[in-house]
């Protein structure tokens, strides 16, 4: 078993032991999500790009970083356990697609999103 299997199915087990299935549905999984990744967000907004580089961040502020981490990666691991993906081989087809659309000789060294990109 994976990691991130191992993880989901403790999860479940936390979830179930607190009778908390009926409260995770898709949608509230996902608004969860949501507003753990608006926390997240939160920790940067105010920062410069250079501030928000590991060593210039604070131990007190990465600490926080990565719990709103943990957070969403929990969220994102239940929500997947609800809809029964499988995350490792969506992540995996997925950085196969985004292969074709960002070829490296057409994507090397600028973030322009593929459909806007002059071919």
């Amino acid at each position: 078993m994976d990691a991130l299997k191992a993880l989901q199915k403790e999860l479940a087990a936390f979830a179930a032991d607190r009778d908390w299935d009926k409260f995770h549905t898709p949608k509230n999984l996902a608004m969860a999500l949501s507003g753990e990744a608006g926390e997240l967000l939160e920790r940067f907004q105010w920062l410069t790009p250079e501030q928000s580089e590991l060593g210039a961040l604070p131990s007190e502020a990465l600490q926080e970083i990565e719990e709103e981490m943990a957070d969403v990666l929990l969220y994102l691991l239940r929500l997947a356990d609800r809809l029964n993906v499988n995350l490792t081989a969506a992540a995996n087809s997925k950085l196969q697609q985004n292969a074709v659309k960002y070829p490296v000789d057409k994507s090397k060294g600028n973030a322009v999103k593929y459909s806007r990109r002059s071919e």
